[in-house]
Order: structure tokens, then sequence, then C-alpha cells
């Protein structure tokens, strides 16, 4: 029986990891171990924990990696820390990270150098902020690559990965997106206290490497949403450096009618509001992946997603409250075609499980190679 270590810091990452922890819970020849950190245990942005914990699985380890600072790199270090002494006592045969989040990178860095297997989902994507930079030097520290396409699979050859540790299995949130067990949107509605018949929903982070300038930003965006007309959503932002800024600005929506605010919503419950909301707006992933399957319209706004935010679909502003409010008035008659391929078809899972059931995934040598390319064979 092989153990599977999973590392999961977000509500967003774990919604990634969830379905493929299931499906390994299942089958008797894997033992799954989740080390949960980061934003999970944070009473401020609703202790996800909780989240993590109703799912039932068996291995659950908490660490708590924030620190006062709120720094990435202290962030990192605490985490190294935390999950190296953990990864002594349960001792995995392969660690489980995903995406670009500081918490990923101690995964990579803790497994790598204790000879164990890492495997990173979804690498070889880009973003634009220093967490493109998170996201490579993950990928550089992992053995093992689950991407969600075909141009992910493209740029990890590029970096100088092996083909054959590269498996395509598409993004495994769409799993859950698509299942029939998310509920009906009258019970999301009655279990989060939504009175509106219609709304939109807010996810807007803050981006380490414009934090200074977080409070004029978010106040632009906070006034656009003040003069607008329309419902909201709204959902806490990570916890990354700025995040003070943007609940700060948040406070002048408390009391008004048409906002409803949330430090973090359960993730089916999340894809139910997001799937029958009138669009989202802000600079979340959520705008670029998951709403495009829901054929959503999306108002994106700043540098966060901007190499990612390429969908012509998508309402692409700057943070001025000018421009985000003159893509609202456009908003409702802004028509989208559904992009339903583009990060798989909803059986990450279970290709997921077939890649670790192949003997060759766990004969990949421990031992990095770096490949060069020719330019005529890239893939």
């Amino acid at each position: 029986m092989k153990k599977i270590l999973f590392l999961t810091g977000t509500r967003a990452d774990f919604g990634k990891i969830k379905s493929l922890l299931q499906i390994l819970e299942e089958n008797p020849n894997f033992e799954p171990f989740v080390f949960v950190t980061g934003m999970h245990l944070q009473k401020e942005y609703g202790y996800t924990l909780l989240e993590v914990e109703r799912c039932g699985f068996t291995n659950i380890h908490t660490f708590e990696n924030h620190t006062h600072e709120t720094t990435m790199d202290l962030t990192l270090a605490k985490t190294i820390e935390g999950l190296s002494s953990y990864v002594k006592e349960c001792n995995p045969d392969m660690i489980v990270i995903h995406g670009d989040r500081v918490e990923a990178l101690a995964g990579a860095i803790v497994g790598s150098l204790n000879n164990i297997l890492v495997a990173h989902i979804e690498g070889g994507e880009v973003s634009g902020t220093i967490d493109e930079l998170i996201r490579h030097s993950t990928s550089k520290m992992s053995h093992i690559h689950f991407a969600s396409n075909k141009q992910a699979k493209k740029r990890l050859v590029q970096m100088g990965e092996l083909k054959d540790s590269i498996f395509v299995i598409g993004s495994p949130d769409v799993d859950i997106m698509f299942s029939n067990t998310l509920p009906k949107l009258d019970e999301a509605k009655k279990y989060y206290e939504i009175d509106f018949e219609k709304y939109a929903v807010v996810m807007f982070h803050p981006v380490t490497t414009e934090s200074k300038y977080m409070d004029e930003y978010a106040n632009e965006f906070v006034n656009a949403l003040l003069e607008d007309t329309h419902n909201y959503v709204v959902v806490f932002p990570n916890n990354d450096l700025g995040s003070k800024a943007i609940l700060k600005a948040y406070e002048k929506l408390k009391g008004n009618a048409r906002f409803r605010i949330f430090p973090s919503l359960r993730f089916e419950y999340f894809l139910t509001l997001l799937k029958n909301g009138q669009f989202i707006i802000g600079n979340s992933s959520a705008g670029i992946r998951e709403a495009p399957y829901y054929s959503l319209p999306i108002i994106n706004i700043g540098t966060r997603q901007q190499n990612r935010a390429a969908n012509t679909d998508i309402i692409n502003v700057d943070y001025t409250t000018n421009s985000i409010t003159e893509a609202l008035k456009i908003v409702d008659s802004h028509k989208v075609q559904n992009k339903s391929n583009d990060f798989g078809k909803g059986n990450s899972a279970n290709l997921f499980l077939i890649s670790l059931l192949n003997k060759n995934i766990w004969a990949l040598n421990h031992q990095k190679q770096f490949r060069d390319i020719k330019y005529k064979n890239l893939i």
C-alpha cells in the first residue's frame, strides 16, 4: 500500500485536490494523508479546516504556519519546518501539491530534499505575478506533473521536464463542477441566508508585487460596486500581503442591503452560487477557470491574471473606478461562449488514479534530470 500525502493551505487548492483524495480513500492500494495548514486554520478567513473535516478523510494533520508578519518568506520557512517533521512521522511514498502558493513550494522542497517523490498539480501555467515564479520553481523541484492541458505540458517540457513524467489530467475541480452532488440553488441560498433573486459574485485578491497600491485599488473597486445597482455575494480575499487593505475597504459595504459578505464559502455551495450568478467580478482564477465552463460573464480587474485572461469573452479592465463602472454597464448584455474543454472533461480523478496505478510512475528517478529539447520536437 502506497502512502500519499496531500498538502492544502487554501480553500481554493482544497477544491482542486478534493476529488483526488476521495478516489484514493476508496482504493485499497493507497493510504492518503492530508496536511492542513495556511488559511484553513485562520478564523478571520472562515476556518475552512471544518470543510476538510466534513469530508471524513481518515488521516488529517493540522499545522499552523501563519506568522505575525504575514510575509511569504517566513510562511514558507515555517511550513517547511512543520511539514518536514510530519513527513518523518508518516513516511509517505509521494507528496502531492497544487498550484502556486508557498505551501506548495514548501511541499516540493521537503519532498525533494528527503528523497520522496513529489507530484505537482497544474504546473506549467502562467499568471504574470509572483505566483507564477512560485509555480515554476515548484515544478522544477517536482518529479511528477499532473498538468491541466497540452499547453501546460508544452511549457513543462520547455522547462526541461521529462515527457514521461507529465500526465495531462485536466483541472480536478471540474470533476466537482459537473458532479450530481452539487446542492440546489435554493439550498445554497438558504444555507447562507442570501435573499437576492439575482446577484453577481465578487472575488478580489491582493497582488503581492503591487501590495503598496492595494489600498488604492481596493477603494477604487469598492467605490465602483457602491455606485452600481447589482446585488453582490462577496467572498473574502486570500491572506496574501495586501489582504488587510481589501478587508478594510469592504467595511464600506457592511450594512448595505445589496451585499452579502462571507469569509469563505463551502466549495460545492460556491460552485452552485457561481453557476447561477449573473457574472463574476474581481481578479480570482475562478473567473478564468471555472466561470467559462458555466458560460458566465467575467469582469477581470488588473494584473493578477494578466497572462491567463486571454479569452476574448473576458472583459478586462484596470483598477480605476471609471474603468470598472464602464464594464458594469455592459456586462448584463455580454454574451459568453461555453469553453468546456480547456481544462478537462470532469474525469481528472480517474486519470489521476490510473496514473498512480501504473508501475512506471513509481520507477521514476528521484534524482531530477534536465532534458534539452530540439525546437522541432517540443511535444
